[in-house]
């Protein structure tokens, strides 16, 4: 295990050479422990593509455009020289939850890593939901959260420079006389249930994030907002995280559905590339 909240290192096996008693018990050890990772995986674009269809088909990428040839494998760079205000990944989030179908798992392989900084911290929001009061649980059973690109799309627009990066793309919306129709769409957003069910374990698990959860269908933003920021306070307390210190030729996959993560923008004059997959997932219920 990596922590004693979440994450465990899986040791012994090639991912682009696995038996499917091999794939099974890795698929048992990601419900199990929210987010697992391999070091040492000397892999292709086609290997992570291949590995990430075992699990299902790719999710649509909200965000970034795929490298040349492997349209599925989306690539995260930040350049040495880079000094911007904010990365892709930063802050605690679920990918792409403003979908109507959200994925369910990502795959993140990392190719050029900092010699420091640039770790990548996940949250279980399943045991945070697992120790919630049971009046809390019943409280928010009902309750539908919405999700949406709006401030990820204001902060861009504020402090990034348009370039061909996912945020640049988005910070150049700020010169366009009305929002393209699908950033449109993402800033309207999804709502899902604030309590969501995993589709294979069962599992109980909070749904909401500090980035994308704007607010509470049928509620003010005054009734929502502290509501929310208990939530997200509670799901990142330190006890439900664990943080993985990258190296080359790591890969991580973590399920979405049941955890959180974030990036941290604190490598400044170095160089980090990954590349990153996600896997479909259903409509939140």
């Amino acid at each position: 295990p990596l922590a004693a909240a979440m994450g465990a290192e899986i040791q012994g096996v090639r991912i682009s050479n696995l038996t499917d008693a091999q794939f099974a018990e890795i698929r048992h050890a990601l419900f199990r422990h929210k987010m697992i990772y391999f070091r040492d995986q000397d892999i292709t674009h086609a290997d992570q593509e291949a590995f990430s269809l075992r699990f299902g088909d790719f999710a649509e990428d909200a965000y970034t455009k795929g490298v040349e040839g492997h349209v599925n494998v989306q690539p995260v760079i930040k350049e040495a020289d880079a000094r911007v205000a904010m990365i892709f990944g930063s802050g605690w989030h679920t990918d792409s939850p403003f979908l109507a179908r959200p994925p369910a798992i990502s795959m993140l392989y990392g190719v050029d890593i900092p010699p420091f900084g640039g770790d990548t911290m996940w949250a279980n929001s399943a045991l945070a939901y697992a120790l919630l009061s049971d009046t809390m649980k019943a409280m928010i059973a009902p309750l539908k959260v919405r999700m949406s690109m709006r401030d990820v799309l204001a902060a861009a627009q504020s402090v990034m420079e348009p370039d061909d990066s996912p945020l640049g793309r988005l910070a150049a919306s700020r010169h366009a006389r009305q929002l393209d129709e699908e950033i449109k769409r993402k800033v309207e957003g999804s709502a899902h249930p604030l309590a969501r069910t995993h589709p294979v374990t069962g599992e109980k698990a909070l749904y909401c994030d500090q980035t994308y959860a704007v607010g509470i269908d049928g509620m003010t933003e005054a009734e929502a907002e502290p509501l929310l920021r208990f939530l997200g306070e509670h799901i990142t307390q330190p006890a439900l995280t664990c943080r993985l210190r990258w190296a080359p030729k790591t890969l991580t996959m973590w399920d979405n559905r049941l955890c959180l993560h974030q990036a941290f923008n604190d490598h400044n004059g170095y160089r980090r590339e990954m590349y990153r997959t996600t896997i479909a997932g259903e409509a939140p219920v």
